[in-house]
């Protein structure tokens, strides 16, 4: 881990809950960290505390917010809160429809690129210095980007998905072991797909 590298301790994955939403592109961050869970054996609690499912996996709390995409900073920051955990700590695991499917992108700080539930994170904890792992989905259409994130993906990109979850958890492991910037030297280069 480097020296400046805070560790890892929540790692909160976005998406909109109900079965509606389970298998769209606006949910794949929900998707990692459910396969996260799963490797861990671990399985979700729901707090009365706040709108959201957690699940311990070592010493890292995994987090769920079921405030639908828009509204996910306010269970987020109750949880951080609760634990004393500092916005550096924590990693964001969100949709991207400005990569390309199956890409994979840390990064330790920065806006919300055009992402609502992230940008409630961001307005909640009131730092942009908030580590995320953005996850491509394809392209949207310039209009009807809403539609898009809330579709399924093709019966064609299925495979791509698969795999691109398998990577996104191993990103996860790697930042939690090594630290962030050890995540984004391995997994931030493009992939052959």
């Amino acid at each position: 881990m480097e020296e400046t590298d805070p560790p890892i301790r929540l790692i909160a994955g976005l998406g909109n809950p109900g079965p509606e939403y389970a298998a769209t592109r606006h949910n794949i961050g929900f998707m990692v960290i459910d396969h996260l869970v799963a490797q861990f054996g671990s399985g979700w609690e729901k707090s009365p505390k706040w709108d959201a499912l957690s699940a311990k996996c070592g010493a890292v709390l995994l987090v769920k917010p079921l405030s639908f995409m828009n509204r996910s900073g306010y269970p987020l920051f109750a949880v951080a809160q609760f634990y004393k955990i500092e916005p550096q700590e924590i990693l964001v695991v969100l949709d991207d429809f400005s990569l390309p499917l199956g890409r994979l992108r840390l990064r330790e700080r920065g806006g919300p690129g055009g992402h609502n539930g992230f940008e409630s994170v961001i307005a909640q904890f009131g730092t942009e210095e908030i580590p995320r792992l953005r996850i491509g989905i394809g392209a949207a259409p310039r209009e009807g980007s809403a539609d898009y994130v809330l579709s399924r993906f093709f019966d064609e990109e299925k495979p791509i998905v698969r795999s691109t979850i398998d990577r996104a958890v191993e990103a996860l492991k790697c930042a939690i072991d090594n630290g962030l910037v050890s995540a984004m030297n391995t997994f931030n280069k493009s992939e052959e797909i």
